[in-house]
């Protein structure tokens, strides 16, 4: 799942600096649309996380009809909950992107982009949702091969529809978001052909199942869609908040909030491939496996992110260069990657705690970790930064605010571990989760 999100997120990256060839105005185009296409993510990994958790522990108590009716309800439901919000995104992105700062050049190139975008969106989410039913049944190679599958074809659309080929000049901005949804429907094809080798979906009660699902269901998901939901909040209003000080500045946060998800790949595999194992020992109530495994994951993550911070630190100046032509949005991406790409490794504990949390059935507690994190340490950090005036104060606030939240979400959860008894029977497990 890592090398899977890395391909993924590493085109997202690719993308960008291509369209920074198209110049500053294009990327800052493309980067106001950044919290809003996150918004659309916030809620299909919300409901994902949901329905991951409800099929997992429903297999791990051996209800393996039960968890086939689920199956088929996070494909059905999630298309027409992700649809019917890409329409009203549609509907309203005038008076949402002049909110955000855009204006003039940029807000006409939004115009033509962000139909397509959102098309790419919804494609995006059905392929997630037939992610997440691999991984509740415990298998992350098709997903993490799909992944690197659509990243390949992106990678191959992308210049010809930017750029053009031979005499045709290509759609410019429009191109990287059809390029995008393209390399999507070939990763649709390829899962539902693989779909159909499984019976893992099942058509028969599903109107019983959703009324019996819909309390434990609304449990999970409302706190972690609303988890889910809180980072492209927050990153709406960092983005309007970094927008006051120009747009060199807001291509740069782009393409810094492209490159902290790619070096990220490794913590948002686990939090792909861990919760679906979590929930299988939460329906079996193997406590002491959820704490070797959260042992194993911590200390990953934590090295993982020191060592990549600190190797990206020292080659910021060559990272900037290669993803951008103007020293302008160089120089400010420098600062950003040096302070900020180190500071994951806590940032990573605190997406590690509330991915397990939410799994363990403590979903409250993820919600007010996140909104902690973002709300109480992120943004006022950036806030501060920019009331400083300078993209190296806003990185150093930001940075600072990754380290203090991640501190105070393992904290919690430590806390919330401490309270489960070493040796747990199934029901037991019920009487402290509940």
């Amino acid at each position: 799942m890592a090398l899977g999100v890395m391909s993924l997120l590493g085109f997202q990256l690719v993308d960008s600096a291509f369209v920074a060839r198209l110049g500053t105005v294009a990327l800052a185009a493309q980067s106001f649309t950044f919290p809003m296409t996150f918004l659309t993510i916030g809620v299909q990994v919300g409901l994902g996380i949901a329905i991951a958790a409800l099929i997992s522990r429903a297999m791990g108590a051996g209800e393996a009809e039960r968890a086939r009716r689920l199956g088929s309800l996070v494909l059905f439901g999630g298309a027409g909950i992700i649809g019917v919000m890409v329409i009203g995104l549609w509907l309203f992105y005038l008076p949402l992107f002049r909110l955000l700062g855009a204006r003039g050049e940029a807000l006409d190139l939004i115009g033509v982009y962000w139909p397509v975008q959102l098309l790419a969106n919804w494609l995006s989410a059905l392929l997630y949702f037939g992610y997440t039913l691999f991984r509740a049944h415990n298998n992350t190679r098709l997903p993490g091969m799909l992944m690197v599958l659509t990243s390949l074809c992106n990678l191959v659309f992308d210049p010809i529809l930017i750029f053009g080929v031979g005499s045709w000049d290509g759609l410019g901005l429009p191109g990287a978001a059809w390029a995008t949804a393209l390399s999507f429907t070939v990763g649709l094809i390829l899962l539902g052909w693989r779909l159909s080798g499984h019976s893992w979906l099942s058509v028969s009660g599903l109107v019983a199942e959703a009324r019996r699902s819909t309390g434990a269901f609304t449990t999970i998901a409302g706190p972690a869609m609303l988890s889910q939901l809180m980072p492209p909040l927050a990153a709406m209003v960092a983005t309007g908040l970094i927008a006051s000080l120009g747009e060199s500045a807001v291509a740069a946060w782009g393409l810094a909030s492209r490159l902290e998800t790619v070096s990220l790949m490794l913590v948002l595999g686990l939090t792909m491939s861990l919760p679906p194992w979590l929930g299988h020992c939460y329906g079996a109530g193997n406590w002491p496996r959820v704490r070797t495994l959260m042992y194993i994951a911590s200390q990953a993550v934590v090295v993982w992110q020191l060592l990549l911070g600190l190797i990206m630190a020292l080659a910021a100046p060559w990272v900037a260069a290669l993803l951008s032509d103007s020293p302008e949005v160089q120089a400010s991406l420098v600062w950003l990657i040096r302070f900020m790409l180190p500071s994951y490794a806590l940032l990573g504990l605190c997406m590690l705690a509330v991915s397990a949390s939410n799994a363990l059935g403590w979903p409250m507690r993820a919600m007010l970790v996140s909104f902690a994190r973002l709300f109480l340490c992120y943004l006022p950090g950036v806030a501060l930064g920019v009331w400083l005036g300078g993209m190296g104060y806003v990185a150093l606030g930001a940075a600072l605010g990754n380290g203090l939240a991640g501190s105070m979400a393992w904290f919690v959860f430590r806390r919330s571990m401490a309270a489960v008894p070493v040796e747990t029977t199934r029901s037991a497990v019920r009487d402290n989760t509940s």
